[in-house]
């Protein structure tokens, strides 16, 4: 056999990886955050999620269809999949259907799609559907359930199922037994009003050992699920790390100044969203930066700004809002940012 004839170039292994790889290991990798959620928090996400995704798939198929291209490749690639499961478990479990369509196809429809598709969104397309439903319904989404170790009783998934739809509650239950305010909404609320650190989370249930309880669990299972993701090579070690570093040493810093006021780097590494965004939204490789040195400052920026809204902005956690601010830099930071190409002269030489 003629080995020139058949244009056989290096390298010759060819890569394993592709989109639709990617994203099933992503959906893997929130199977255990799913399950560690659903087993403190009651079948409400997984309704969230449910929801989500037909509006996720009717929506990317919809437009796809309506540029003429073909539907079904786009489908599998699974993108769309991932921004309804990050979207829905950013909302509050329990969230009503329609606050779940009308986040959902504007993130799938106008934050990724009006751009040209996956690889082309300048922002998260899940963050941008969260945001804009927090800014335009408030009230529902501070409708959080308590943990189930403190309800007096749950629903079951057809119940869930039920109240999503029609807004009816059991008869057993009422509106209250499932609107609560977050750890980190509480703490926010409880210190601007003199309250000391030691009383806010000593008595009050929602409190676990180190951040909220049951959710300081549900951290520890996206923590889990985004080191195999490191295993597996499916998203950069710098993003998660400069995150997770830039918030640890702003939340020391605060914490050593006054012990009393401001909480533990503990409590903000496995309070809220932290986990989940170090590891799967932050690292969005489309919305963040591609440069080895700008990955780092991207994640640095999210960590120092999640930590100043939760500490002085007007919202108690502040993932989305970091992230999408984060991504507006990320141009910016990769055009300064760019390593030096092998044989090109140095600018100094």
């Amino acid at each position: 056999m003629d080995f020139d004839q058949h244009q056989h170039y290096s390298p010759h292994i060819p890569s394993k990886s592709t989109v639709s790889i990617v994203m099933v290991k992503v959906l893997l990798a929130l199977v255990p955050g799913i399950i560690a959620y659903i087993a403190f928090f009651g079948w409400g996400v997984l309704v969230n999620i449910i929801i989500a995704s037909m509006v996720a798939l009717i929506s990317e198929a919809t437009v796809v269809a309506l540029r003429r291209q073909p539907v079904l490749p786009t489908l599998m690639d699974g993108s769309a999949l991932v921004t309804a499961v990050l979207l829905a478990l950013a909302l509050p479990p329990h969230s009503t259907w329609w606050l779940i369509v009308v986040g959902t196809a504007f993130a799938i429809v106008i934050a990724k799609q009006l751009y040209g598709g996956l690889g082309y969104n300048p922002f998260n397309p899940a963050m941008v559907g969260y945001v804009v439903v927090l800014i335009s319904f408030p009230l529902e989404m501070t409708r959080w359930n308590p943990p189930l170790a403190l309800a007096d009783m749950s629903m079951d998934l057809l119940e869930a199922f039920r109240f999503s739809l029609t807004g009816v509650l059991p008869a057993r239950m009422d509106l209250d037994m499932i609107s609560l305010a977050t750890p980190l909404d509480v703490m926010r609320t409880k210190l601007d009003m003199g309250s000391d650190l030691s009383s806010i989370m000593s008595g009050n249930g929602i409190f676990g050992h180190l951040a909220g309880a049951g959710s300081e669990w549900v951290s520890v299972a996206f923590l889990a699920g985004g080191l195999w993701l490191l295993y597996e090579r499916i998203i950069d070690w710098r993003i998660p790390l400069a995150l997770l570093m830039a918030m640890t040493i702003m939340a020391t810093s605060f914490w050593l100044i006054d012990s009393n006021y401001y909480a533990s780097p503990l409590f903000h590494l496995m309070a809220g969203a932290t986990m989940l965004g170090a590891f799967f939204i932050a690292t969005d490789p489309v919305s963040a930066s591609t440069t080895p040195v700008g990955r780092l400052i991207f994640g640095a920026g999210c960590g120092i700004l999640i930590y100043v809204i939760r500490s002085w902005g007007g919202y108690p956690d502040g993932v989305a809002f970091s992230v999408l601010l984060m991504n507006m830099a990320a141009p910016l930071i990769d055009y300064y940012t760019q390593p030096r190409v092998i044989g090109q002269r140095s600018k100094n030489s």
